[in-house]
């Protein structure tokens, strides 16, 4: 699946829910230190090696303080890089001092997610395994993550629960078993939707495949498990392991043959990629 284009109205929510939770009924410290009137250029910094991606959001932040704020960009997103400056964005000092945190805090996460994603994307090169996400996304920034997750060289799995089938271990009990889940699936999805069936053993991946699962999702195997799956099941439906994946793990589920490998922590474990910020007055340029 490909993430879609963030709508940008999302983004100015987002951002203008944000503010309104850190900047509150005005920012104390700027009004009581920043003149009126005093003009600024700030330069963001990359302090740590990884994958930029979040500036839209960024230079929203700094749009919605001071709308005439002047935003350039310094670097391309979804690349790797040691560190650097990201960008310069010139305006009203205090403007610009309300946005900080906000913009920082959104690039961070959103850049931290994408280095997590080129992460695990490094560690399966040249096996032909595909790195996915999950839906253990922040909430209220799950399209934002996603995109993020793209921006690393990995792909997205479902977006959420309306546009693909995912039957796990509940799923299955209350329809009776994972081949009786599979048909009931097959039959309410209709044409162009994947449906996919989680797995704990060769017994449930037959059920699967004899009810006309066109993907399962090998759960909690070791890896000799998963590549005796991948064998019995010889392409007769795709395959996707999930759990107990991590950096130290990843290389060698991949290389059991397995076509796809959701990763949670891609969202759920990312630490936020270091940013600085220094802003300098114009008098002082």
């Amino acid at each position: 699946m490909v993430s879609p284009a963030v709508d940008p109205a999302l983004i100015a929510d987002l951002v203008a829910r944000a503010l309104a939770e850190d900047v509150g009924t005005g920012d104390l410290t700027s009004a009581a230190t920043v003149p009126p009137g005093t003009r600024a250029t700030a330069r963001v910094r990359q302090k740590a090696p990884g994958v930029i991606y979040g500036l839209a959001a960024a230079a929203e932040a700094f749009r919605q303080t001071d709308p005439g704020a002047a935003f350039t960009t310094l670097v391309e997103e979804g690349v790797w890089r040691e560190d650097g400056p990201v960008f310069e964005v010139a305006g009203d000092a205090a403007a610009l001092l309300a946005a900080e945190r906000t913009a920082l805090n959104i690039l961070g996460r959103l850049s931290g997610v994408a280095t997590m994603a080129a992460r695990y994307v490094r560690e399966v090169d040249g096996t032909g395994a595909t790195i996915l996400d999950t839906r253990k996304t922040t909430p209220g920034l799950r399209l934002l993550e996603k995109a993020a997750v793209v921006a690393g060289g990995a792909s997205n799995h479902r977006i959420g629960l309306f546009d693909a089938v995912l039957i796990k271990e509940n799923h299955s009990a209350m329809a009776g078993g994972v081949g009786a889940a599979v048909r009931a699936a097959r039959a309410h999805a209709g044409d162009g939707v994947l449906v996919e069936a989680e797995v704990r053993n060769l017994a449930e991946v037959d059920e699967a495949l004899e009810a006309g699962a066109p993907r399962v999702l090998l759960d909690n195997m070791s890896v000799a498990q998963l590549r005796a799956a991948v064998q019995h099941i010889a392409g007769a439906a795709e395959t996707e392991a999930s759990g107990n994946v991590n950096l130290d793990t990843v290389r060698a589920i991949a290389q059991t043959g397995v076509q796809f490998i959701s990763v949670g922590a891609l969202t759920h474990s990312a630490p936020t990629l270091d940013l600085s910020l220094i802003l300098t007055p114009e008098k002082a340029r």
